[in-house]
């Protein structure tokens, strides 16, 4: 499985023509404690770059955007019970949102783990 980051500060899991998304470790940090999280449908559309999702925290609401494109086949339901799974968890129970991969090719302009935390070392 690959993992690739967005400059957004999402992660996206590719297992074969399916992808996983959430936020990273880094996101969840500066948002603080995560309140409420509103999942796309399944069956929803997604666009490269465009909001999926929304992340509420005690600081600020925050948009997820869709890493790429493609349509919804399964949104994290235990996040709507414990949306606090994105800070104890954010990149492994507490994705978002899986997806068909509409276009592989939107996976080229994404960051692998190195140069993400050279990104996030840079901020």
């Amino acid at each position: 499985m690959a993992r690739y980051f967005t400059d957004e500060h999402e992660w996206i899991d590719v297992e074969g023509d399916t992808a996983t998304v959430g936020i990273t470790d880094y996101a969840q940090e500066q948002l603080g404690d995560i309140v409420f999280v509103e999942l796309p449908d399944v069956g929803a559309m997604v666009e490269k770059g465009k909001d999926a999702a929304v992340v509420e925290s005690v600081k600020a609401a925050s948009d997820v955007f869709a890493p790429i494109s493609g349509e919804v086949t399964e949104a994290n339901d235990a996040l709507e019970e414990d949306p606090a799974l994105v800070n104890t968890s954010p990149e492994e129970d507490g994705w978002f949102f899986k997806l068909t991969i509409g276009d592989k090719g939107e996976l080229d302009g994404l960051m692998d783990e190195k140069g993400y935390k050279a990104f996030v070392d840079g901020l």
